[in-house]
């Protein structure tokens, strides 16, 4: 009985250690790219000057000129966008899924939410190349390769992240919440809609933040559809460049002053990251306290 206990209290002392470093290896690994991003931007910053580089709305590396304003914009617009399309659907994808559909209905559009979910970024990519594209360009001005392609296309690309997401947020509420509301009068739809829902709203706001960190890191399906101008667009039918696509396109042959101020881009795109996240644990504990 001693020797089981003591077999016992090692496995958990392994798993202890296993999983405690596991947790360690993975703020490590966060400190380091902070570390790299921030040591190799900063200066590169600092020579550009801040201001210069963070509002100014020229970027020609040939000339000396590293402003990514029109990059800043051109990643919140497109972000934005992609919300507009993708959280609503989302959503309410995933009130259908966890509080109305029947188990065949969901058991049939499970792998298809995991499919959209595996598939690569270039291949969203090429779909919005042939497919997207010309259905911009045939009910706008424009070539089509523009801001409101990539919105459309990242719109689609979030909605795994949101409906997963929000559903295993739905799943978790108390079924007595809903049965109590029912047993008060409400109808079906008023339940869901007015208990079930709300009681969820953290998970929900938490699938929006993971759809928005997916939008505003993505890379390679904005760099096939948005058009990559440099500029600020003057409408949804323009062209756009984001971050991402900013440091893309130019870091494989970037030196100096140059690939300084790409590495500083990053390091401002991780920022907008880091600000996202903690705007949503406020409003997550605002919630809370409520």
């Amino acid at each position: 009985m001693k020797q089981e206990s003591n077999g016992q209290a090692l496995k958990e002392g392994a798993a202890k250690w296993l999983f405690g470093a596991a947790a360690a290896l993975s703020i490590v690994a966060v400190a380091l790219i902070c570390v790299f991003l921030f040591a190799n931007g900063i200066p590169a910053m600092a020579q550009i000057g801040l201001p210069d580089f963070l509002f100014g709305t020229t970027w020609k590396p040939g000339s000396g000129m590293y402003g990514i304003f029109p990059m800043i914009v051109g990643s919140i617009y497109v972000t934005a966008g992609a919300m507009v399309v993708g959280v609503p659907a989302g959503v309410l994808t995933a009130i259908f899924l966890s509080r109305f559909a029947n188990r065949k209905v969901a058991a049939a559009l499970k792998p298809g939410i995991e499919l959209l979910a595996g598939i690569p970024s270039v291949v969203y990519g090429f779909f919005g190349l042939m497919v997207v594209v010309p259905f911009v360009r045939a009910i706008g001005p424009g070539n089509g390769l523009s801001l409101l392609s990539a919105s459309l296309l990242l719109g689609a690309m979030i909605l795994p992240t949101v409906i997963t997401v929000s559903k295993n947020a739905l799943d978790a509420v108390p079924k007595s919440y809903y049965e109590g509301a029912l047993a008060l009068g409400a109808t079906h739809e008023r339940s869901v809609f007015r208990i079930v829902v709300p009681a969820a709203f953290s998970g929900i706001m938490a699938s929006v933040v993971l759809g928005i960190g997916r939008a505003i890191g993505e890379t390679m399906a904005v760099v096939m559809v948005a058009g990559n101008q440099a500029v600020i667009p003057g409408s949804i039918f323009d062209g756009v460049r984001t971050m991402t696509a900013n440091i893309v396109l130019e870091m494989g042959y970037a030196a100096d002053l140059h690939r300084g101020a790409l590495i500083a881009t990053g390091v401002v795109l991780f920022v907008f990251v880091m600000l996202i996240s903690l705007l949503f644990s406020a409003v997550k504990k605002r919630g809370e306290l409520k």
